[in-house]
């Protein structure tokens, strides 16, 4: 395989100048957090006043983690380390609290993401001669922008499309002659769907590549995807915490993404006593950014569950790589007691030939128990009208949910393309319990 690389130099440096790099960059985002209101006041408490109280990388130990409570605490400012009228653009996201978690950028800001973000897709095999159709939402997601902006910088069309309108999108992949796509792992198995429905053959496409984010998904998802489009699909990680999009993404083996240690300091503690976890085991993640002056945020606790492969990869990078994400310290659900992560149970139906490419997981109370019933659309190759035949796949979900998470949920069948698609994010869960069970 010829193996291409935007930056060579940072992206095969040896081990021992990357980890030197790490710390004059992490002195400087000291330095810089030391001019907000929120760490100047978090950090002197623990005795960093200055960025010489950083002498090794193993001083991080002594910053507290921040939350995205602080990031809410602090709003609208608290986190702004640079005048306002040095910020060229801001992203936010709203949580359940409806008060924003607001990244503010710089202009400098915005080449450097811009730059990840290139290093990231040229790393799959694109080049200038690519014509990028981004399906994903624009305006505060990160997400839009975010590959948009590295796609220009690698030299691609690019095609603002926006997420949605499935006969819009393959009528510009017709017309422009679309050799990568860009959307959620739901709304990619939505489009084979759609494809079959609005008659359009897979020769009348010459799409290539996918790269597929903002949601978590499972392996048997991309092999289902890339079987079903005939495409490569890449991994993607981001959050708006940390830019968005470009902190981590996979090469061309597909073995595991690489996270830019150079922009992003990662660490793995065990979610529970916050201590470090052994090399290779699986942990919440924290990330502390190396690459922003206007917003810094140091070892901030992403609830994202993951792992470092211990090997170096076969592509020559050294920057370590992040396995997929196995779900969220914080969207475990617990059943009647017994702890189960969604990302289990799409594992399980997504590698059944049998299963259709949408589901929901609904829990609800019945009495003093829990409940879960997986809801799923059967494959367009199955006739819906034999009972015997989907009562025969029902059992075999049943079972074979059973084994992995111990538990016996409600299966529901549904024809194909029967249920909701969510043009964004996928909905995955729905629990109805109430919040004080």
């Amino acid at each position: 395989m010829n193996f291409q690389y935007w930056q060579p130099e940072i992206e095969k440096m040896p081990r021992a100048e990357l980890k030197a790099l790490q710390l004059e960059k992490l002195k400087k985002e000291v330095a810089i957090a030391l001019r907000t209101t929120f760490y100047k006041e978090r950090l002197s408490k623990k005795g960093i006043k200055s960025e010489d109280d950083i002498k090794s990388l193993d001083d991080i130990k002594k910053i507290p983690f921040t939350a995205k409570n602080d990031l809410r605490d602090g709003f609208p400012y608290g986190f702004l380390s640079i005048p306002k009228e040095d910020v060229v653009r801001l992203h936010s996201s709203s949580g359940t609290t409806g008060v924003p978690t607001t990244i503010y950028f710089s202009r400098d800001d915005i080449k450097r993401w811009a730059n990840y973000m290139a290093r990231c897709i040229y790393g799959t095999g694109c080049t200038k001669n690519d014509v990028f159709q981004n399906m994903i939402t624009y305006g505060l997601f990160t997400g839009g922008l975010g590959l948009h902006q590295g796609g220009e910088e690698v030299g691609m069309m690019v095609i603002p499309a926006g997420a949605g309108n499935t006969a819009r999108q393959f009528k510009m992949m017709q017309d422009y002659g679309t050799t990568v796509v860009h959307a959620t792992p739901s709304f990619l198995l939505h489009l084979e769907t759609k494809m079959k429905e609005a008659g359009v053959e897979r020769d009348s496409l010459f799409i290539k590549r996918a790269f597929a984010g903002a949601e978590p998904y499972s392996e048997d998802t991309r092999r289902r995807i890339e079987a079903l489009l005939k495409i490569d699909v890449y991994n993607s990680y981001g959050l708006s915490e940390m830019n968005g999009p470009g902190v981590a993404f996979e090469c061309q083996c597909k073995e595991g993404m690489h996270i830019w240690e150079d922009g992003y300091f990662p660490e793995i503690v065990n979610p529970q006593t916050l201590e470090p976890v052994k090399e290779g085991e699986t942990g919440e993640l924290i990330l502390t950014i190396l690459c922003r002056e206007a917003t810094p945020i140091l070892r901030y606790r992403t609830r994202d569950l993951t792992s470092f492969y211990t090997e170096a990869c076969p592509c020559g990078r050294t920057h370590r790589r992040l396995r997929r994400i196995t779900g969220r310290s914080d969207d475990m659900l617990i059943i009647n007691g017994v702890n189960v992560f969604p990302s289990q149970i799409e594992e399980v139906i997504m590698g059944m030939k049998e299963v259709g490419n949408n589901y929901l997981i609904v829990v609800e109370k019945d009495g003093a128990l829990d409940r879960m019933t997986v809801k799923t659309e059967v494959s367009s190759e199955i006739f819906f009208d034999d009972a015997r035949l989907l009562n025969a796949l029902k059992e075999k979900i049943m079972e074979t949910l059973k084994v992995s998470i111990s538990i016996s949920p409600k299966v529901e069948l549904h024809e194909s393309g029967s249920m909701p698609v969510s043009e964004g994010k996928a909905v995955r869960v729905k629990d109805t319990r109430p919040k004080d069970f």
